[in-house]
């Protein structure tokens, strides 16, 4: 006899992408970076992956650990390949830019990595590299270390200076140049001048200036003897 018709369909097949760490990880990244560290939680990147929030406890315990993965993957950007023959300025330029790359791509989780407590080994590697850049260069320890910290609060201090002038040039009423050609010349005749390009702003080209500045006064500092 011929099988009886059914109008039964076929169970559909649901393809689920494979829970891991790096998964969750990612998924705390882009929840942080929309709505802000607070946001964060077991439950919150449960939603943002699909899936119930137990099934997140096999591959990170708590939230705690979370932060931990987030502030490994801000510094991971900083892990560049090492090349003996580079001249260490060159170096120094290209962690500097990473550093820079990363505040600018993920600066909530950046600043997760700069102010919670993460893991020593993954958290001093771009510290490490800094001072062996120092130390290659000729620098003494204590040297080294200052230059580290000089090299670093660059990088940071350029992409909040970036984040303060746009919002300062965003604020400025009408056109900007015509805005500070308001001002009182007796007071602002520098700021009258220098207009156009006050309101012509490049922050890439600003922050290569900078960066200039700052190599080659690392340069000039004496060397061990």
């Amino acid at each position: 006899m011929p099988p009886v018709p059914t109008n039964r369909k076929p169970p559909r097949l649901v393809l689920r992408r494979a829970l891991t760490r790096e998964a969750i990880v990612h998924a705390a990244v882009e929840l942080i970076e929309r709505d802000g560290v607070n946001a964060l939680s077991m439950r919150g990147v449960a939603a943002e992956l699909g899936v119930a929030v137990m099934s997140l406890y096999n591959h990170v315990p708590n939230k705690a650990a979370l932060l931990q993965g987030v502030a490994e993957h801000a510094v991971a950007a900083l892990d560049l390949p090492e090349d003996p023959g580079e001249d260490w300025k060159d170096s120094a330029r290209a962690l500097v830019r990473a550093f820079r790359k990363a505040a600018h791509d993920h600066p909530r989780s950046m600043s997760v990595a700069m102010t919670h407590q993460i893991d020593v080994p993954v958290g001093l590697r771009p510290t490490e590299r800094a001072l062996a850049l120092a130390d290659a260069a000729g620098f003494d320890g204590p040297t080294s270390v200052r230059i580290m910290r000089a090299l670093f609060a660059y990088a940071l201090g350029a992409q909040m200076r970036d984040i303060g002038a746009a919002k300062m040039l965003d604020h400025l009423p009408g056109d900007a140049v015509e805005a500070m050609g308001q001002l009182d010349p007796a007071e602002f005749p520098h700021v009258i001048a220098l207009a156009p390009d006050l309101a012509r702003y490049d922050p890439e080209a600003d922050f290569e200036f900078g960066l200039e500045l700052l190599i080659s006064a690392v340069d000039g500092l004496p060397r061990c003897t």
